[in-house]
């Protein structure tokens, strides 16, 4: 039997019926030539006992003792993982029909692209974006493009920093061979990071406008609980001072100190604030080890700086109102 052209991968904890209702938009893709791997991070919700796979043309549930995280969740079942393409769809998102087979076209008009971001909306509000790919701003602060901006914002086809690991699509080898997901991020800004490191080694991410999922943005782990807010923090200080070329490190530092500042001051009274402050305080004392030779550590530096700073974002408020910033299509990769 020859291997599907794209393996979908769903990391799942505690997903709820949110898991079911992903499943379920996959059955319903136009293209069939895929498998879905689910890799349950020890759910103790039922979930993964009730789970339904027959509506998918290839489907397994893969079961781990405990939970080690999106980051190593994705990289074991990437392991398992036999198509050309990685897909990576959140269990609290509904695809549309056509997500798959609208990234795959990208694929094909595009063949020296190897990640590809989606179009996600919110799941509870079709007339609001949940993102258009990931933004980095050049002082190390990342965002979700248009989250909680109008959908009539969402901008045509066009390259983004990163893509979002709610709904991303990459060559499974280009996955492999930077290491996969960091694992000691455990999860989020874990796509960040890997979208960084493809950058540095000189690959561009394509938005797809027309790969269309809709997104409940941390149904499961709350959008600002405590949990997400911290390993937000710590792994927004990680991914900055991992990836940062030293030059553009110590020419940017000032300016990522003072954006840390007001994030934290505009959330000084809020329920936010002490995860915050935790984060950004083990982020920093865990800086060290980030920065040494790893499974994760950064490829071999072959994207020119002035070709790294043209995909970064250089207006801060486009990170404090979560504006899009996707680059026209008239911007080659294969010309940077």
């Amino acid at each position: 039997m020859n291997p599907p052209r794209v393996s979908v991968i769903i990391i799942n904890y505690n997903g709820g019926a949110f898991l079911q209702q992903a499943v379920n938009s996959l059955g319903r893709q136009t293209v069939r030539d895929f498998e879905l791997i689910v890799f349950d991070n020890a759910s103790t919700d039922g979930s993964a006992e009730t789970l339904d796979l027959s509506g998918v043309p290839a489907g397994r549930l893969v079961r781990h003792p405990e939970n080690i995280g999106f980051a190593a969740g994705n990289n074991r079942a990437a392991d398992l993982a036999t198509g050309k393409w990685l897909a990576l769809l959140n269990p609290d998102t509904v695809a549309e029909p056509d997500w798959l087979e609208n990234l795959l076209a990208a694929a094909d008009a595009y063949p020296d692209c190897r990640n590809f971001a989606s179009a996600q909306f919110d799941l509870t509000s079709a007339g609001t974006l949940d993102g258009v790919g990931d933004a980095y701003l050049v002082f190390g602060i990342p965002w979700r493009g248009g989250f909680g901006r109008p959908a009539s914002e969402l901008p045509g086809m066009g390259w983004c920093f990163s893509a979002c690991g709610a709904a991303a699509m990459y060559d499974l080898a280009l996955f492999r061979e930077n290491g996969g997901f960091d694992e000691r991020f455990f999860c989020y800004c874990e796509d960040v990071d890997l979208g960084f490191r493809l950058q540095l080694a000189g690959h561009d991410c394509l938005f797809v406008n027309t790969a269309v999922v809709h997104h409940a943005g941390s149904g499961i782990t709350g959008r600002a609980s405590a949990f997400s807010t911290y390993h937000g923090t710590r792994n927004r200080v990680w991914t900055y001072f991992k990836n940062m070329p030293p030059g553009l490190l110590l020419i940017t530092l000032p300016g990522h100190i003072a954006l840390t500042l007001y994030i934290i001051a505009r959330n000084a009274f809020t329920p936010r604030f002490q995860p915050m402050l935790r984060g950004l305080m083990d982020g920093i004392a865990g800086v060290p080890q980030i920065r040494r030779p790893s499974t994760w550590k950064l490829p071999r530096h072959t994207l020119e700086t002035r070709h790294l700073l043209s995909r970064m974002a250089w207006n801060p408020w486009l990170m404090s109102a979560r504006k899009a910033h996707v680059r026209g299509l008239t911007s080659n990769p294969a010309d940077q």
